[in-house]
């Protein structure tokens, strides 16, 4: 699944739980975008059902929730059959706590479908905190947990699916979906523009 055109931030619905969040997330990640590189980008985020063929359109998508994920037969052929053919799917827990229902419930899929070693922690130097801007420390913290929300704890790791030595599904507890949930015209108000790690999520699904 090549790369070529305008970037399209594709977000998945799928029939279970709550998919919409974080609503205003996708046109800051998109400005971020405009501002730091150089890759042309469709402005309007795109939503696709996971069971609609049209997702092996386009290279990178996003899902999140905060409630329960199962996955019909139809949506669970389309993800392992996305991930194989070269798309990237970035993954992220509204409720960033490691035992909330769309982790365990999220997580179950994922063993169902790729086996019960297949979604790993990746390591804090990974390409994917060097793919634009440098994390040498790992995964940017959230206010989130650092403010004690979900379960108290800042996890300090990233976990993914790696098929031929690529991260296929990238998948955090950390909720950066609502970290970034702001007009992207107030980011100047921010010490440090939070966004730089969507801009390498991105980066890193676009170029492996």
């Amino acid at each position: 699944m090549a790369f070529s055109g305008k970037f399209t931030f594709m977000r998945l619905s799928y029939h279970s739980g709550d998919w919409d969040t974080d609503q205003r997330m996708p046109s800051n990640i998109l400005n971020s975008l405009l501002e730091y590189t150089t890759i042309p980008i469709d402005q309007q985020e795109k939503v696709i059902p996971l069971s609609s063929d049209e997702i092996f359109s386009y290279p990178f998508c996003y899902m999140s929730g905060h409630k329960l994920v199962q996955f019909d037969t139809r949506e669970r052929t389309n993800f392992k059959k996305y991930v194989e053919n070269g798309g990237f799917v970035f993954v992220d827990d509204c409720n960033h706590d490691i035992d909330g229902l769309f982790a365990k419930s999220f997580e179950a899929q994922m063993t169902a479908l790729f086996g019960p070693t297949a979604l790993k922690k990746i390591p804090n130097n990974h390409k994917i905190y060097h793919s634009f801007f440098s994390f040498d420390k790992g995964p940017p913290t959230t206010s989130f947990e650092l403010n004690g929300w979900g379960d108290d704890l800042v996890h300090d790791y990233l976990k993914a699916i790696e098929i031929n030595g690529r991260i296929a599904v990238l998948y955090s507890s950390k909720d950066y979906g609502c970290e970034w949930d702001y007009d992207y015209r107030n980011k100047r108000f921010l010490a440090e523009d939070n966004t730089k790690f969507g801009v390498n999520i991105i980066m890193y699904a676009l170029s492996y």
